[in-house]
């Protein structure tokens, strides 16, 4: 949405486009080679794939500030340097505002999904509180909270490709690394060097959790299986979502 102008955005939701998909990222400490941004550069890949399957959807710009610990003093991510986080009234605030413009101009049906397991909670009040005040209009807000849910950190998929992570346990900081495959193949889709491709290499260290990600072709194309994976998930739990309309909003 953020790279049209506002006429075409306005045409988009004349001819039908009249879902948004709005996208929760983060900013934080990952593992020693992963940008702080790996949540925003994931869902730069997924939304992407999920509104072309959905075919009338725009892409709202990824929301890229949320709750990461508290800051003063530092908890959670927090206590770890480049990381920004946001209070939770602040997100709350931030996500209803998002939607209220989206909806002010023609948009239907609103779509949050969640990169992160702490941005989960405040999507759902949001969506809740949302519908309820806007019960007789046409506009619905859904939290699809399989983006992030259904087979988390895409730990069962990973093993039908071929890649078999050690230990294996489903854990966001496997190994003590708050990184794995999963993200880090598809941050390799968007730009290699988001993972430090190059210098791993160089170093002897372009592995994750026991597993070999060379050569780097091989990570960006199972990378691009991830994102189809993540896509056709969501897309299947979206598509749920918006036929259990109420008749009054349909």
């Amino acid at each position: 949405m953020e790279e049209l102008t506002w006429m075409e955005v306005r045409d988009a939701i004349r001819s039908g486009k009249t879902t948004a998909l709005v996208a929760t990222g983060g900013v934080e400490q990952n593992g020693p080679y992963v940008a702080t941004g790996k949540h925003n550069y994931v869902l730069q890949a997924t939304t992407e794939a999920i509104a072309r399957k959905l075919g009338t959807t725009l892409v709202a710009p990824i929301i890229k500030f949320v709750p990461e610990g508290d800051i003063e003093p530092p908890t959670d991510h927090m206590k770890y340097p480049g990381t920004i986080s946001l209070r939770e009234e602040t997100f709350r605030l931030l996500l209803t505002d998002i939607c209220s413009s989206l909806r002010q101009h023609g948009f239907r049906d609103i779509i949050l999904i969640g990169d992160s397991g702490g941005n989960q909670d405040g999507m759902k009040q949001v969506a809740e509180l949302l519908n309820t005040k806007w019960a007789d209009t046409p506009t619905v807000v859904h939290y699809i909270p399989e983006y992030y849910e259904q087979d988390m950190w895409s730990f069962d998929y990973l093993k039908t490709i071929g890649v078999h992570q050690k230990p294996d346990v489903k854990s966001a900081e496997r190994a003590g690394i708050h990184s794995d495959y999963h993200y880090e193949a598809i941050m390799a889709t968007v730009n290699p060097q988001l993972i430090r491709t190059k210098q791993r290499i160089a170093a002897g260290k372009y592995s994750i959790n026991g597993v070999d990600m060379n050569p780097p072709r091989t990570t960006v194309a199972n990378g691009k299986k991830l994102v189809e994976y993540r896509a056709k998930t969501t897309v299947e739990a979206i598509r749920r979502a918006i036929v259990k309309r109420k008749p009054n909003q349909q």
